[in-house]
């Protein structure tokens, strides 16, 4: 059986110092192999203790039934400021619960129907962009799924494509903050006052700006369309028109251009990363990706926009579902605990982190079977529905599930769908793809494919 790739483990124990040098390189080869078989582990600085919980009992506490006492930890924000502001990933307490009553009603029911149309354009324009480079050479496909997903948001937020002069600038000044953001900021290891400065980098701070302010020009061109009666029913105006049921307030222009920034990340960053891990994994498996092209042909009418093609392509989705196992996008998630905790036989005082990882507790030893398999009918056994239910959160769960997580499921499968129609993915000799994790799971090296056309159905 080929075992998809996976970073190696740390040896042994290690000093404060090479463990924050080991983390700012890659946040999972800096974990110990114990950590996929353990229920949780202790972690000590001189500044504060974290709790790795894998038990499910546990992360069930923290993220449903007492959420509130276990807020998102300040140091997440520290690394994430310049771009992301007050946004909804970052926010807590009534902020927070302000903010999502206004951002889900974007989300439920009927909307995703209405940002199909939007998805399948995005998703027929990056096999076109692919169709003059499916040639066999090496391709760096996470370059191509980024572009994909970044399609997928402009159309669904603001009704333009990626060739959008400003959706470009965003998608190019985004690539550059990417290089220039370090996953680890001073302010994440120690406890600094919020007056102190962070040093963040100046290319950091400067691709921040510049996004924001492109951002801020499409939001303010949006609210002026709102204010005319001529805005296209998008994401962008449902959400700048919902009003909190609450307070009775609306998104300001500065509100939302946090909230588009988080949007561009989470859903373009975390999309990209899992579609590329999704080709790669049926790349290294042609049984599985024959079966998702015969049902993508025999399901899907390139010619025509089926909302419920959807439902139909469940060989489809069960690869993406695996894939997200194997390749969370977001590897980890920390909260902290806001009063005196007691976890499995031990004291949690205030203020210690509570690190939840998808990552781990997805590939847990002692949960799934042969976790480091890439096996999609697993979820038609008992082990994998279990699973399922109380190991599996790649988007979170709780009240603080991701917003998104419908429409990346939609998203993702679709897109898959239709790049395995068109094309066949091969693996390239001499160029495995280690995953690495900074802000999400991505290639050390990028991850090279082979692009060759199918002949048509």
């Amino acid at each position: 059986m080929t075992l998809p790739p996976k970073p190696p483990a740390r040896p042994g124990k290690v000093s404060l110092w090479r463990y924050m040098r080991l983390f700012r390189a890659d946040i999972l080869s800096a974990q110990p192999a114990h950590l996929y078989r353990a229920w949780m582990a202790e972690f000590r600085t001189p500044f504060f203790r974290s709790y790795m919980c894998n038990d499910p009992a546990l992360v069930d506490l923290v993220l449903k039934q007492r959420p509130d006492d276990f807020p998102k930890s300040d140091r997440v924000r520290e690394g994430l400021a310049p771009l992301l502001g007050n946004s909804v990933f970052v926010t807590n307490g009534e902020t927070w619960k302000r903010q999502r009553r206004i951002i889900d009603p974007a989300f439920e029911g009927g909307r995703l129907r209405d940002t199909f149309p939007a998805m399948w354009d995005a998703g027929i324009a990056a096999v076109e962009r692919l169709k003059a480079r499916a040639d066999g050479q090496p391709l760096e496909i996470e370059a191509e799924t980024s572009e994909a997903a970044a399609d997928v948001i402009f159309r669904t937020l603001f009704s333009i494509p990626i060739e959008h002069e400003v959706a470009r600038a965003v998608f190019a000044e985004f690539k550059a903050h990417q290089r220039a953001q370090p996953v680890l900021n001073l302010g994440a290891v120690l406890p600094l006052p919020r007056w102190f400065p962070r040093f963040h980098r100046r290319e950091t701070k400067r691709t921040a700006r510049r996004i924001r302010a492109l951002i801020t020009e499409l939001t303010a061109r949006r609210m002026a369309e709102i204010e005319a009666g001529r805005a296209p029913d998008d994401l962008a105006t449902k959400i700048m028109t919902t009003r909190d049921p609450v307070t009775g307030q609306a998104f300001d222009t500065a509100e939302m251009v946090d909230q588009v920034a988080i949007f561009f990340l989470a859903g373009h960053e975390t999309s990209a990363s899992a579609l590329a891990w999704a080709l790669y994994l049926l790349a290294l498996h042609p049984d599985w990706q024959e079966q998702v092209a015969e049902e993508a042909a025999r399901e899907i009418d390139p010619d025509r926009i089926y909302f419920s093609s959807l439902k139909r392509l469940k060989v489809t989705r069960d690869v993406f579902r695996e894939t997200l196992r194997l390749y969370p996008p977001v590897p980890m998630m920390v909260r902290e605990a806001a009063g005196c905790e007691h976890f499995r036989g031990r004291d949690v005082k205030p203020g210690s982190q509570v690190v939840l990882s998808p990552w781990h507790q997805q590939r847990h030893e002692r949960i799934w079977n042969n976790p480091d398999a890439f096996d999609p009918a697993r979820f038609a056994t008992e082990n994998g529905k279990l699973g399922l239910r109380t190991a599996y959160m790649p988007f979170s769960a709780g009240p603080r599930v991701c917003t998104g997580s419908g429409f990346a499921m939609a998203e993702g499968p679709l897109l898959l769908a239709l790049l395995v129609r068109a094309f066949r993915f091969e693996t390239v000799e001499g160029r495995p793809a280690m995953p690495v994790a900074h802000l999400t799971v991505r290639g050390k090296d990028g991850i090279w494919l082979r692009l060759i056309p199918r002949s048509p159905a």
